[in-house]
């Protein structure tokens, strides 16, 4: 039983070991390319997987964030954001690193279907008043990063599209 457990769990950290690295190599190959295709699920799940986009081949030209807006029975509203890496401390961000990737992916189309639970999560951390929230209205903002003839990035203005409504059940808030 004790070299039965011992197999199991050796083989979890080579299979984690490889998957980790086979995922973070900037380069794909015959070998890598079909890999990656099986341990995606588990690292997507997990929350482990890396996009190299950042830094090649073209960086991301475009600076965006996720926020909701919550509209209550009562017809008040209030705005709810992720936390934003850029307005935290070194140690909040160190923390909360995972909710910037989270609302990075949650915002692509191709992740439509992570919106209703995204709005549900949303919707439950702020029923705390006594009028229940009705509606969560994901808003997507953006801003295109231009570059500059001197080779400097100047920030284009902000633009804003609200990319899903969703409303709320009352099932939904427990």
């Amino acid at each position: 039983m004790r070299a039965r457990k011992r197999f199991l769990i050796n083989a979890f950290l080579l299979f984690h070991i490889a998957a980790i690295s086979c995922w973070c190599l900037p380069i794909a190959t015959s070998l890598t390319g079909p890999f990656k295709e099986l341990v995606r699920p588990y690292l997507v799940w997990s929350g482990l997987f890396q996009s190299w986009d950042m830094f090649s081949p073209s960086p991301r030209n475009v600076n965006s964030h996720v926020e909701a807006i919550v509209l209550y029975k009562d017809g008040n509203t209030r705005n709810w954001s992720f936390p934003r890496m850029e307005r935290l401390s070194l140690t909040e961000r160190y923390i909360k690193e995972r909710y910037r990737k989270f609302a990075e992916n949650l915002q692509a189309d191709i992740n439509a279907a992570l919106w209703p639970d995204a709005a549900k999560f949303i919707a439950r951390l702020n029923n705390n008043r006594s009028v229940p929230v009705r509606m969560v209205l994901l808003v997507r903002y953006w801003s295109a990063i231009v570059p500059q003839p001197d080779g400097t990035y100047q920030p284009a203005p902000e633009d804003a599209h609200v990319y899903y409504a969703y409303e709320v059940q009352p099932g939904d808030l427990n």
